[in-house]
C-alpha cells in the first residue's frame, strides 16, 4: 500500500534525531512494516524519498492513514497541533470527523459482535438440548437392551431346565 509523502514524513521524523525512537517501537504503534519504514530511512538519506509521491487530499486517504494521522495528533500538544495540520494540509475538523468515522464503525463492530455472540448462545443452548435429548434416548435404548439380555438368558435357563 503506497503511503503519501506526509505519513513517510511524521513516521521518519520519529525516527530520526531528535526523537530518535527505536523502528520496532515506531512499528507497532503504528502498524506499519519495519522494513519499510528501514527502507524510508535508506530513502531519505539518498535523497530518493518520493516526495511528490502525490499528496492525498484528505478525502483520498485510507482508514488506516487517517487512523495514524488521528493518533498522532493526539500526541502532539495542541500549541503545536496547528504547524502539525498545516504541514499535512488538514484542518481540525478532518480530525474531529474521522475521530467520529472510528468510533461509528467500533460501535457498529460491537453491534455486530452482540448480535453474533447472542446467536451462538442460542445455538449452543439448542445444541445442549437436543444433547440432553439424544443421552436420554441413548440411556433408554441401553436399559433396554440389558433387559433384553436378562430376558434371553432366562428363557435359556427354561429350556435349559
Amino acid at each position: 500500500m503506497p503511503y503519501s509523502s506526509s505519513i513517510k514524513r511524521g513516521i521518519l521524523k520519529r525516527i530520526l534525531p531528535p526523537e530518535s525512537k527505536s523502528i520496532r517501537s515506531t512499528s507497532k504503534e503504528t502498524g506499519i512494516c519495519e522494513q519499510t519504514i528501514r527502507n524510508w530511512i535508506k530513502d531519505s538519506k539518498s535523497g530518493s524519498l518520493d516526495d511528490s509521491g502525490g499528496e492525498k487530499s484528505p478525502r483520498c486517504l485510507s482508514n488506516r492513514e487517517k487512523y495514524h494521522l488521528l493518533m498522532e495528533s493526539a500526541r502532539i500538544p495542541s500549541e503545536e497541533l496547528g504547524e502539525f495540520l498545516r504541514e499535512r494540509g488538514l484542518h481540525s475538523e478532518h480530525l474531529t470527523l474521522w475521530d467520529q468515522e472510528f468510533r461509528e464503525m467500533a460501535e457498529k463492530s460491537e453491534n455486530r459482535k452482540d448480535r453474533k455472540m447472542k446467536e451462538l448462545e442460542k445455538r449452543v443452548r439448542e445444541l445442549e438440548k437436543e444433547l440432553n435429548r439424544k443421552e436420554k434416548a441413548l440411556a433408554e435404548a441401553a436399559a433396554l437392551l440389558i433387559l433384553k439380555k436378562k430376558l434371553d438368558a432366562l428363557m435359556e435357563d427354561r429350556e435349559d431346565g
